[in-house]
């Protein structure tokens, strides 16, 4: 990076866009609230199917699925699954030979292209799975919030490797993404659970809105490496924001290997807002994580369980002409042992979005040791435009030997990663 910051960072030249063609099939039932001639819209699409004769039912089915198979793994059971998904709630019992019901199926499932509109917003950790790299290789997952029609976020991900020279390798994305299953789960704070099959890419795992609270969105995914120190295998968590069209709450996800996930609510005073980023382990016995409760602000908040968050604590505030309007996290800390370094998203003129960083103390993370006076990062004429303009923004960056990997979404519409120096890093922080 040019100007104030010198040689701390540099842009890779990798840069992930959305991608269209990369769609979910998705259940659709026409007009549920319309009627026609006093019957749902439903009921009398699944009619005229049953009315059709066998030769044609046969041919549209084989037009149907030689449209769509290519883009879909096993496009006949998912034209049966939605065909058992919408029967019974009509309060019919159809039997009828399969190709009828697949070819019923058909007209009540759609394609849904979700990071058509926007691919942004990442965040990046070890990924569980570290067999076969070479010495001084990681191989890595991110994260992705990808965009589709209706503005409806979901989560996706990517992998990669990082090499012993911080070159930076990604993996190409898997053909056919799905969604998992569901199930509601039982326990404190549970909401539900995900699971993907074993056989599925981790490319083409997307984590799709379940719960009433996220029915307009999943986003900005904060994930982190969470180690509890007590020699099992490290957990991985994510909060990130659930949106149903007028609120938004913080919820939780957890997993060991990205291919089940248990999804939690978030309570307590400073868990009421977006920009919750979990520390990567417990400071004296609890949890620890990022708040920004006031909505402006960065602060620290504790939990005995992780679940409910007590009152936060301010350690930061709008101060620089870069960061006036509101301050907020990039994700999770890194810990050094000068401290936590926290990179930081602070809002200035024009609504232009910049990324700083600060340094906080290991034990006391209350504690301030240092702040950036200028911006480590901000949107240069390749990144300005897009859906929201003038905005560079990251979930979380992950810690390779002496480089701080960072990957960062450019104006809400694609997602690019630099380097930074974490030496030239701490050496601006503590230098005063």
């Amino acid at each position: 990076m040019s100007g104030p910051a010198g040689p701390l960072l540099a842009r890779t030249q990798h840069r992930l866009r959305p991608d269209a063609s990369r769609t979910l099939c998705r259940l659709f039932v026409p007009g549920q609230e319309t009627l026609i001639r006093g019957e749902p819209r439903a009921m009398a699409v699944i009619d005229r199917v049953l009315e059709l004769s066998d030769q044609d039912v046969e041919s549209a089915l084989a037009r149907t699925l030689s449209r769509f198979s290519s883009r879909h793994r096993d496009m006949a059971q998912i034209l049966e699954q939605n065909f058992r998904l919408v029967a019974p709630g009509l309060g019919t019992g159809i039997a009828t030979a399969a190709s009828r019901r697949q070819l019923i199926g058909a007209y009540f499932t759609q394609e849904y292209a979700f990071e058509a509109a926007a691919l942004f917003n990442p965040s990046i950790v070890p990924h569980p799975d570290q067999g076969g790299c070479l010495r001084g290789e990681v191989r890595f997952v991110m994260s992705l919030r990808a965009v589709g029609e209706g503005h409806i976020s979901s989560i996706e991900f990517r992998s990669g490797i990082i090499d012993a020279e911080s070159v930076i390798r990604l993996d190409p994305p898997g053909r056919f993404p799905e969604t998992g299953s569901f199930r509601p789960v039982t326990c404190d704070h549970g909401l539900y659970f995900v699971e993907f099959d074993e056989d599925r890419a981790l490319s083409e795992r997307v984590l799709w809105p379940a719960d009433p609270a996220e029915s307009h969105g999943m986003e900005d995914a904060r994930f982190v490496r969470f180690d509890d120190g007590d020699g099992d295998s490290p957990v991985y968590y994510a909060t990130y924001t659930a949106f149903d069209g007028s609120r938004v709450a913080p919820q939780l996800l957890e997993t060991s290997d990205f291919r089940t996930f248990t999804v939690f609510q978030l309570s307590g005073p400073s868990a009421g807002n977006k920009g919750m980023a979990l520390f990567p382990r417990r400071i004296a016995g609890r949890y620890a994580a990022l708040s920004r409760w006031d909505r402006e602000s960065n602060a620290i908040c504790y939990s005995d369980d992780g679940h409910r968050w007590s009152e936060a604590v301010t350690v930061q505030t709008p101060a620089r002409a870069w960061e006036l309007i509101q301050l907020g996290n990039c994700g999770s800390p890194i810990e050094t042992p000068a401290g936590w370094l926290v990179l930081t998203h602070g809002v200035g003129p024009m609504r232009e979005y910049a990324i700083g960083a600060i340094l906080l103390d290991l034990d006391e993370p209350e504690h301030l040791i240092g702040a950036l006076s200028e911006p480590l990062l901000i949107a240069d004429d390749a990144e300005r435009d897009g859906y929201v303009p003038n905005v560079v923004y990251s979930c979380g960056a992950m810690l390779h030997g002496g480089t701080v990997v960072l990957p960062y979404g450019c104006s809400d519409s694609s997602v690019r990663i630099a380097t930074v120096s974490l030496s030239l890093l701490l050496e601006r922080l503590t230098s005063g």
